[in-house]
C-alpha cells in the first residue's frame, strides 16, 4: 500500500506543481485587467451561464483570463512589429530618455533592461555552460553556471583574468552566490544547464547523466 501511494505521489506531484506555477503566472498577468473584462462580459451577458462543471462566476473568470492572455500576446507581437518602424522606434527611444531622467525609476529601469536584454539577446552564452568550482573551499566542489567575464578592474587587481560563476542554492536556484574564479579553477562539465538546475532543485536526488568531463 505504501509503495503504491508513493508511486502515485511521484506521478501526480510534478503535474500539481506545474499547474500551480502556471496558475500563479496566469493570475499575475491577468489580475490588473480582470475587473474591467469581467464587468464587460457580465454586463453584456456574453457569458452568463455555467459551463459543464463551472459556475457562471467561474465561467466569467476563466473566459476573462483567456481573453486577457490572448490580448496580451497580440499586444506584445504588435509592439515588437511596430518597434521596427523608424517613427515608433523614435518614440520608444524618447520614452526611454524620459525614464532615464526620473529619479529612482531610472536605476530600476536601466538595471532591468540590461538584464532582460542580455538574457534574451541572440548569440549570448550566458548560463549555457555548466562548471564545477571549488566552493565553499578548495577541497569541496559545487556545480555552477558560467556567466560572463568578471569586471576588468577585478581581473586587473588580481593580475589574472577572472570569470563570473553563479552558484545556485538548493532547493531554490533563484538565489545563490556570484563568485569570481580564475579560469584555471574551473572544470567544464558536459551537462546541460537544465539538468544542473534539476540536480540543484532536487537537492542532489535527481542525478543527470553525464557524457564526460573536460578541462
Amino acid at each position: 500500500m505504501k509503495k503504491y501511494f508513493l508511486t502515485g505521489v511521484i506521478l501526480l506531484l510534478p503535474l500539481a506543481l506545474t499547474l500551480a506555477i502556471i496558475a500563479f503566472v496566469v493570475n499575475l498577468l491577468t489580475k490588473p485587467f480582470m475587473g474591467v473584462v469581467a464587468h464587460i462580459l457580465s454586463s453584456n451577458q456574453v457569458v452568463n451561464k455555467g459551463f459543464i462543471i463551472f459556475s457562471p462566476e467561474q465561467t466569467i473568470r476563466y473566459t476573462s483570463q483567456l481573453i486577457i492572455l490572448v490580448c496580451l500576446f497580440a499586444a506584445i507581437l504588435t509592439l515588437g512589429w511596430l518597434a521596427r518602424w523608424v517613427f515608433i522606434r523614435w518614440i520608444i527611444i524618447l520614452g526611454e530618455k524620459i525614464l532615464h531622467r526620473l529619479p529612482l525609476v531610472n536605476k530600476v529601469y536601466k538595471t532591468t533592461k540590461d538584464i532582460v536584454t542580455h538574457l534574451f539577446s541572440q548569440g549570448k552564452n550566458t548560463f549555457r555552460k555548466v562548471v564545477l568550482v571549488p566552493f565553499p573551499n578548495k577541497d569541496i566542489y559545487a556545480i555552477g553556471l558560467l556567466s560572463e567575464d568578471a569586471p576588468k578592474e577585478c581581473s586587473d587587481k588580481i593580475g589574472e583574468e577572472l570569470v563570473s560563476v553563479f552558484v545556485a542554492t538548493a532547493p531554490n536556484p533563484a538565489t545563490g552566490f556570484v563568485i569570481m574564479y580564475k579560469k584555471s579553477d574551473l572544470v567544464y562539465l558536459d551537462m546541460r544547464p537544465e539538468d544542473a538546475i534539476k540536480y540543484i532543485v532536487s537537492c542532489g536526488v535527481v542525478t543527470p547523466e553525464m557524457s564526460g568531463i573536460h578541462p
